[in-house]
Parts: structure tokens; sequence; C-alpha cells
């Protein structure tokens, strides 16, 4: 067998088994339900800018926008929203130091089929200017001064904000 044949007989397994190394730390969008889409409002607790997924964790604002949703033990029920990788994400603004701890913001999302507090970004999240919350049902998008990351509005809630944790 000549050199060129053989090279090309390891060729092949070589790239199918480089192609799914990355593959392997990546996972499926089933969990998220595709056919719902809500919009909540929440205040930031921590980015994890993660390099597949940047993740946002937030305590989901109450409809009156006074405080957030607390548990039986009066702790902040925490939401994540997950989104593109950090690089991308950085790409439209969004990183560890344009959401710091304590910001308002708004995200629309698709939230995971098992009633977990977590959901995929769907649209811009918008952020409300300084610590100032959006009026009682309202989000962010409709306070003046509010910055929009991302393209477009936020879409077009399919239920409404997901039930306070019992």
């Amino acid at each position: 067998m000549t050199g060129s044949k053989q090279a090309r007989r390891w060729l092949v397994p070589v790239a199918m088994l480089a192609g799914a190394v990355p593959l392997m730390g990546h996972h499926s969008f089933a969990p998220f339900d595709q056919t719902k889409t809500v919009v909540v409002t929440g205040v930031v607790t921590r980015v994890n800018p993660d390099a597949n997924h940047l993740q946002i964790y937030f305590a989901r604002m109450n409809p009156e926008r006074k405080n957030v949703l607390r548990d039986q033990k009066g702790d902040p029920v925490i939401w994540e929203v997950e989104m593109a990788g950090s690089a991308q994400s950085a790409e439209e603004g969004i990183s560890v130091s344009s959401f710091p701890a304590g910001t308002i913001f708004s995200v629309g999302m698709r939230p995971m089929r098992n009633g977990e507090p977590k959901g995929f970004r769907q649209g811009p999240l918008f952020k409300c200017p300084g610590r100032k919350p959006p009026q009682p049902g309202k989000h962010c998008d409709s306070v003046d001064g509010s910055v929009a990351f991302g393209q477009g509005g936020l879409p077009e809630p399919t239920q409404p904000e997901p039930a306070p944790a019992r």
C-alpha cells in the first residue's frame, strides 16, 4: 500500500473522531418546550460565562415589581436563563460586567418541560436603567432609558409568567 493510500485510510476515522469530540460537551435542546414562550423580569444574582452557554441566574420579581418571589423558607426563587456561548453573547454586549448582581432585566425564554425554573433565551434581553423596576405587570422594555441586548422586541408570551413556587 502506498503512503498516500495509507494516510487516507487513517484520515477518515480520525476526522470523524475529531468532529465528535466537540459534540460531547454540548447538550440537546429537547428539555426546553419549543411550543411555549414566557417573558419574565428578575434581578441578577450571578452570571456564569460558560464557553458553550452563558447563563444568567436571577430572582424573579413579583407581578407588582416591588420584590422578588420567595419560597416557603423565605429564600429567593432562583431562575436560570441559558443562551449562546460567552463569545457570541459578548458580541451583543451581554457579559458578567454588563449584568452585575442587582441588575433588573427582562427576557423571553422557552421554559423547561419538567417545570424547573430555567429556560433558553428567545429574543433580546432588556436591562432596566439603574435599579428602576418596571411598573406592575410590565417588563423592562417599557421603562424609559432601558437598554436592549439583541435585536427586536421581547417575544409575545404564549402563556403568562409562571406562578410563584409554593
